[in-house]
């Protein structure tokens, strides 16, 4: 079967890779270079402590109360675009808490099998960089600590029990941190994977499948008969043909389904990071700050952070503001950050959100042929080898990995 993935970032590669193990041939395209945008500059690690949906309760309302300050973690930007409105009042709609402890369970279980997933991916023969430090969540405030304490019994039902530390156990899991933090959870499973190597090893491992890749390539429009698509044209009047086809573009996706009449709300969640080349600190775990909502990600010669959640950003340009909120973190956590030296030009770029915080994977409605797997928000790189799996079988076998009920929640017709 001839299949077309249109994109080529994290969820792209792994879906082609998926695919062609059960005898797909697949073409690749990627609009512009495969790796990039927010598979390029995410947080750097197999998130399994904080898969929690971004629609939490009262959420937008502090985002609201945010709004007047140009630092703050979360930023809801005014705008009276239609669909901007109509996303944000959806989200709305799903910050409460039955919702939330439905997507968390969900989140978990599609990432569950994360680790054995890259574990088999390095087996097979993908090269990439990946470490087992575990996370260290780290709270300056008891507050915050029992504010996310309070789901916890969902991830201890999915086996997942960090240590509660305090005060000097904090310190002895994480020697570099300041006085100013005071309590911590250690979740031991959670792994840290530089993702430019992964989709290195990605892309050398469908080369060796015959897959084609083809970077800078645009779609124009889709070719359709009836219920099913038989082509896509790119911008240069190219026409490729295929049996199937997935939307796995990231933000864009919302527009391609739409471009087969597809109503598909992804909307973008801007996000930011900044790498230090060499590290400033020398760390024994991958920490998340948790009231300034900080990811710390060590990596081999280099220390990653990644923050920030910016809604109604039209583009990727840097806000050095938020820079700045997230490097004072840093400096405020850390006892000898001194002035971060090794710091490399920061990163921002665009994450694709639904409104009910969780992926869109499924055979679109209108046609027989066309699937999508997109709207991963700040968990692609966690979850993209179970979603891809999924969609392999979704697409072949027709042996999904998920309940018909929990491939409900998921499914592109939900909307």
């Amino acid at each position: 079967m001839r299949t077309v993935v249109i994109g080529g970032g994290v969820i792209g590669l792994t879906s082609a890779y998926e695919l062609a193990l059960r005898g797909h041939d697949v073409t690749v395209i990627e609009a512009e270079r495969c790796g990039s945008g927010a598979s390029h500059g995410n947080a750097a690690k197999i998130a399994i402590a904080e898969s929690t949906p971004v629609p939490a309760p009262g959420v937008l309302l502090q985002g609201i109360r945010w709004m007047l300050s140009p630092d703050s973690p979360l930023s809801i930007r005014p705008s009276l675009a239609p669909g901007y409105l109509r996303f944000l009042l959806r989200m709305a709609a799903h910050c409460n808490t039955r919702d939330f402890a439905v997507g968390l369970d969900l989140l978990l279980r599609l990432g569950e099998d994360a680790n054995d997933l890259f574990d088999e991916y390095q087996r097979q023969g993908i090269d990439f960089e990946m470490h087992d430090r575990g996370v260290l969540l780290a709270f300056a405030t008891r507050e915050r600590f029992d504010e996310h304490c309070e789901s916890l019994p969902a991830f201890e039902a999915a086996g997942h029990h960090p240590r509660c530390l305090h005060d000097d156990e904090v310190y002895e899991a994480e020697p570099a941190l300041s006085e100013r933090i005071r309590h911590g959870l250690f979740f031991p499973d959670d792994r840290q994977l530089e993702p430019d190597s992964l989709t290195a090893g990605l892309l050398a491992k469908l080369s060796a499948f015959g897959v084609d890749v083809r970077e800078g390539t645009r779609i124009g429009r889709f070719v359709r008969t009836g219920d099913t698509v038989t082509a896509v044209v790119t911008t240069d009047a190219e026409v490729i043909g295929a049996d199937s086809f997935v939307i796995a573009a990231g933000v864009p996706s919302g527009a391609l389904a739409a471009e087969i009449g597809e109503k598909i709300p992804i909307c973008s969640g801007k996000g930011y990071s900044i790498d230090y080349a060499p590290a400033p600190i020398e760390l024994k775990t991958s920490l998340t700050l948790e009231d300034a909502r900080v990811a710390v990600t060590p990596l081999n010669g280099m220390l990653r952070l990644a923050g920030t959640m910016e809604f109604g950003s039209r583009d990727d340009r840097v806000n050095d503001t938020r820079v700045g909120a997230i490097r004072r973190s840093a400096q405020e956590a850390f006892r000898d950050w001194g002035d971060g030296s090794g710091e490399q030009n920061p990163w921002a770029g665009s994450r694709p959100m639904a409104p009910d915080g969780l992926p869109v994977i499924g055979r679109l409605a209108s046609v027989t042929n066309v699937f999508i797997n997109s709207g991963h928000s700040m968990l692609g790189l966690t979850l993209a080898p179970g979603s891809a799996r999924l969609l392999a079988g979704l697409m072949t076998d027709g042996r999904p990995t998920l309940s018909e009920e929990l491939l409900t929640r998921i499914s592109p017709s939900r909307f």
